[in-house]
């Protein structure tokens, strides 16, 4: 990873071509999708549009991890948390790759509202990060946390016959649950209450309405 030092207005182009190429474009995985060569199997209509429903969600989640990580990233005081974040950042940029690629596989699109979703979660991570590093990483901790949760309630409700879709999922996963795990060592403070519920209680909006629009 490149670490040189940037100047405000560097890192200002930076956050502004990432934002694009997450909501309007199609950033490249630097890793394989795990669905690789599983079978695909056609769904029937109603399966279908579960299936696509759900991985809508976990692409705008994956848009959402891009804004936070950056929003982040802009004001973090020490450059191996920025590091860190960025580095997760990257990892999630894989995710939303996957994840668009299978919402074409399932004839349908990203939700309509990811600008949106996008500059909401950029103005959270930074009013996070603004908190000091402790408190930055222990955003990363709850934010990964309860995202494996979403992605348990998905691997469930999936249909049956959606293997590249669940193959998907159990590697994204696996990938939070490293990215919370190197955060809680990396120095991460416990969130107080409220913040984890009303965390929570954003997420559960979002699912709702990236469901369907």
């Amino acid at each position: 990873m490149n670490t040189r030092n940037l100047s405000p207005l560097d890192r200002l182009l930076s956050d502004a071509q990432r934002a694009l190429e997450t909501v309007l474009g199609a950033p490249p995985a630097l890793r394989d999708n795990p669905a690789g060569n599983t079978a695909e199997i056609v769904l029937e209509d109603a399966e279908r549009r579960h299936a696509a429903g759900l991985m809508r969600i976990n692409h705008v989640g994956e848009v959402c991890a891009q804004a936070l990580y950056c929003g982040q990233a802009a004001v973090a005081r020490d450059e191996t948390t920025r590091a860190h974040l960025l580095e997760a950042a990257q990892e999630e940029t894989d995710h939303l790759a996957w994840c668009a690629d299978r919402l074409r596989e399932l004839d349908d699109r990203p939700s309509l509202l990811n600008p949106l979703w996008y500059a909401g979660s950029y103005a959270i991570g930074a009013l996070a990060g603004l908190r000091g590093d402790g408190w930055n990483l222990g955003f990363v901790v709850e934010t990964e946390r309860q995202v494996e949760a979403h992605i348990d309630e998905h691997l469930q409700s999936l249909p049956p016959a959606d293997a590249r879709s669940r193959a998907i999922l159990r590697t994204m996963k696996a990938d939070e649950a490293r990215h919370a795990a190197s955060a809680e060592q990396a120095g991460a403070r416990i969130l107080p209450m409220p913040v984890p519920t009303l965390m929570a209680a954003a997420s559960k909006l979002m699912k709702t309405v990236a469901y369907r629009i």
